[in-house]
């Protein structure tokens, strides 16, 4: 079987298995250039004002005919994906913000980026009007440098000990993780250290093993 293309954020639980993966995908890459002109020259000089980041295009199809589901139950994963979070701030403004999200293709893993857009066109319908298919294209922008990582272990943020954390109702894996390692990217180290094959449903009164970071 071939493997799927998952977008999924690298900062909270959220993810979505495409149902099929792209024929093709277009990445698109910009770099700064103004324009020196001065009259009486034919070619102006070129003054370089840095790179821009990469942009990613997927058009993806979504088909829930055959099993008669809205398709929407899908495709509003990746909607998802562009949803503020509260414990997520923006570093310019302090504010909310959408997480960081990935493709990844069986060994293939695409830039780190935020989904500028999506853009949905159901294209097939029930008799009641549900829509079961759909075109969606999600555009990608790249949000930070390729092979280039926070620290792991900030001297800033202390040092950590081994403690329990015991699971209130409302908490979620990635805000744990944000509020132990300030990190909610870490969410994976807590699901690893903690053996959960399930990191998305965690139960009020589960106790975690907070660990130091890799």
């Amino acid at each position: 079987m071939p493997e799927k293309l998952v977008i999924r954020s690298i900062e909270t639980a959220d993810k979505i298995e495409c149902l099929f993966n792209p024929a093709d995908y277009t990445i698109t890459k910009t770099n700064d250039w103004a324009l020196d002109e001065k009259r009486g020259e034919n070619v102006p000089k070129l003054d370089f004002k840095g790179g821009k980041s990469k942009e990613l295009t997927l058009a993806l199809f979504f088909d829930t005919s055959l099993d008669g589901y809205d398709v929407r139950k899908e495709t509003n994963k990746l909607i998802k994906l562009m949803d503020v979070s509260s414990y997520l701030t923006d570093r310019n403004t302090g504010k909310g913000r959408p997480p960081l999200v990935i493709c990844q293709w069986g060994k293939v893993r695409l830039f780190k980026a935020v989904i500028k857009q999506v853009t949905q066109q159901f294209t097939f319908f029930r008799d009641d009007g549900t829509p079961v298919r759909a075109n969606v294209t999600v555009d990608f922008l790249q949000a930070q440098e390729e092979d280039v990582y926070r620290p792991q272990n900030p001297t800033t943020h202390g040092q950590y000990g081994h403690k329990r954390w015991v699971v209130k109702e409302g908490d979620t894996i990635d805000s744990i993780a944000f509020s132990e390692y300030r990190d909610s990217a870490m969410w994976r180290h807590l699901a690893d250290i903690n053996g959960l094959s399930n990191p998305g449903n965690l139960k009020p009164g589960q106790i975690l093993v907070i660990a130091p970071p890799p």
